[in-house]
């Protein structure tokens, strides 16, 4: 199995469940995903049963850290509600891939407005 793919999926999971409600569109984003990624149903639903502690994401490539980081802010929004505890666990995410948390902020106000390929240039440059 994509260990990496693992990773990330462990963190949308753990993501949707910060606000203490893992909505049914969480769930489909996080399943789009996977099979996106040829990543097996059945090993979803058991880090979902059982998410795993987040380690360390510094060996990822700078691609990889910026989709992380992107797809967590896109879940963020993608039951049309943010909570302050999605924000922090962004924040903390951010910071274990090696980014200012403040890059949350700026993602966050930007994601929708701006170019993808403008986001990852300005989060390179402003935020690590």
């Amino acid at each position: 199995m994509d260990i990496v793919t693992r990773k990330q999926l462990n963190i949308l999971i753990q993501l949707a469940e910060a606000d203490k409600h893992f909505a049914q569109v969480e769930r489909e984003m996080i399943m789009r995903i996977a099979r996106n990624r040829n990543y097996p149903e059945e090993a979803v639903e058991q880090l979902i049963r059982n998410p795993e502690p987040i380690e360390s994401l510094g060996a990822l490539t700078d691609e990889r850290k910026f989709a992380y980081l992107l797809d967590c802010i896109e879940l963020v929004f993608a039951d049309q509600r943010v909570f302050e505890s999605e924000v922090i666990f962004c924040r903390s995410i951010a910071i274990k891939l090696g980014f200012r948390k403040n890059v949350v902020d700026f993602l966050m106000q930007n994601h929708s407005t701006l170019p993808k390929e403008e986001l990852k240039t300005t989060t390179f440059a402003q935020y690590t």
